[in-house]
């Protein structure tokens, strides 16, 4: 049960409303905390040159890299990498600089699941957005940071998707955005904040440089190049069912085009392989539950904890825990552009997370072939040989059995640089989480200490 102590301005200002609902929205809860604020309010208005979205022209999608723009929605720009994002065509679409991002922008997603920011760095640099995303480019001498921070912060969020009444905002408009009120917190304590977000973005890019050179060794040693949508097949080479992604003839070229000598199975390289059973979610305070993450969540770049599991509700804990190395597959889903087959990696921030039973966990005995794993099943080959593995026909799924049979690339003489590669990208990634984190606690920590 929430409380709340009200004046009497409170009723006057809401239409003398005597329902609970406008007074205890989490919007009107920050409203009310910065009236306490002892530094002047500004607004977003004032840290920013423009706000604006991109273009609503028909666009047109492409499987080329030299002929499209990688092209992001609301829910892409949070992702931890952005590999495989969908290509845009550089000739066709219309306006096509409207789409454009560049560096030190803020971006909010602003429609379905109105609210989530991010800070653009290098990776996103020339990259498409859609118009669901609000672009806020900040002023040159503006600490931006700051502004990126307090707006991700539980503040910042809620004023971005709660009504003046505590409705929740089906859309927002940059004009919504740009008045969304700003504490103008001492110069000193903005810089320090804008600062270790600034640092943040730039582990983040060095992290990817290294991701992706491990990638790159994969993609270009066992390359498959393009999708062959219609073909024949002898009925005696088919696989264990008649749908064109378990007969991908892409994947039975690399195969064919590499001496066999190179792959193994997969069980041979791993010490165990499951997905936990079904389970009902109970959930509890944090000081009383689990971490839990769902395998949506995973995608994130700064995964965050917002559900705490009871050990009620399953059988073991422990089975839904996961531990640094465990490589985890999400198991369901589409074959096109879905998460399906999208491959994470356990790494300090979510060891000892509990995860949806949708994700089959992956363990070996070494750090090192877990990170050469991940690599390869991060390759547009990997990718595309764990989707080939996937059966159903509503929603297709990988099954633990199918994947343990799965041929591999057996470590070789560029062992050892992969799994350094892995491993440093692993511990900047993770340092540039701790670092945007550390921001956003020092804004929340000032502002809950106002009365």
């Amino acid at each position: 049960m929430k409380i709340l102590n009200i004046k009497k301005s409170s009723f006057e200002n809401s239409g003398y409303r005597l329902d609970a609902k406008p007074y205890l929205s989490s919007g009107n809860i920050v409203l009310d905390k910065l009236k306490h604020c002892k530094y002047e309010l500004t607004n977003v208005f004032a840290y920013s040159d423009d706000i604006f979205y991109g273009g609503r022209d028909k666009r047109y999608y492409v499987s080329n890299h030299e002929n499209g723009i990688p092209f992001m929605g609301s829910s892409d720009m949070l992702k931890n990498d952005l590999f495989d994002l969908k290509l845009i065509s550089k000739k066709l679409t219309k306006n096509l600089d409207n789409y454009l991002l560049d560096t030190g922008w803020i971006l909010i997603s602003r429609s379905g699941t109105i609210g989530n920011t991010t800070f653009t760095n290098e990776l996103f640099k020339g990259k498409a957005a859609s118009e669901h995303i609000i672009r806020v480019k900040p002023k040159n001498n503006v600490f931006s940071g700051y502004l990126y921070a307090y707006l991700s912060s539980k503040f910042g969020y809620n004023l971005l998707t709660q009504g003046s009444f505590g409705a929740v905002i089906q859309h927002i408009e940059p004009d919504f955005v740009g008045n969304i009120p700003v504490p103008l917190l001492p110069d000193d304590k903005q810089e320090k904040i804008h600062k270790l977000i600034l640092e943040g973005a730039e582990l983040r890019v060095e992290a990817n440089k290294y991701l992706k050179e491990a990638i790159d060794y994969f993609n270009n040693k066992y390359a498959v190049n393009g999708i062959t949508k219609i073909f024949n097949k002898k009925v005696s080479k088919l696989n264990f069912s008649w749908a064109a992604y378990n007969n991908n003839i892409e994947c039975d070229k690399m195969y064919l085009e590499n001496n066999e000598d190179e792959f193994v199975v997969l069980s041979s390289m791993v010490k165990d392989c499951f997905s936990p059973p079904m389970f009902k979610h109970i959930y509890l305070d944090k000081d009383n539950g689990h971490p839990f993450l769902t395998g949506a969540e995973l995608t994130k770049f700064n995964k965050k904890f917002y559900r705490w599991l009871s050990k009620r509700g399953v059988k073991d804990i422990n089975d839904y825990k996961v531990k640094k190395g465990t490589l985890l597959l999400y198991k369901s889903g589409n074959t096109d552009g879905g998460i399906l087959g999208n491959v994470f990696i356990t790494d300090d921030i979510l060891e000892g997370a509990c995860l949806s039973d949708h994700v089959i966990r992956i363990f070996t005995d070494d750090l090192s072939i877990s990170y050469w794993l991940y690599a390869f099943f991060k390759s547009e080959s990997g990718i595309r040989l764990l989707q080939k593995t996937a059966t159903g026909s509503m929603i297709p799924f990988i099954t633990t059995d199918r994947l343990m049979n799965l041929l591999v690339p057996k470590p070789n003489e560029n062992f050892e640089n992969i799994s350094k590669l892995i491993g440093k990208y692993l511990e900047l990634n993770v340092q540039s989480q701790l670092k945007e984190n550390q921001a956003i606690d020092l804004i929340e920590k000032e502002i809950d200490a106002w009365q």
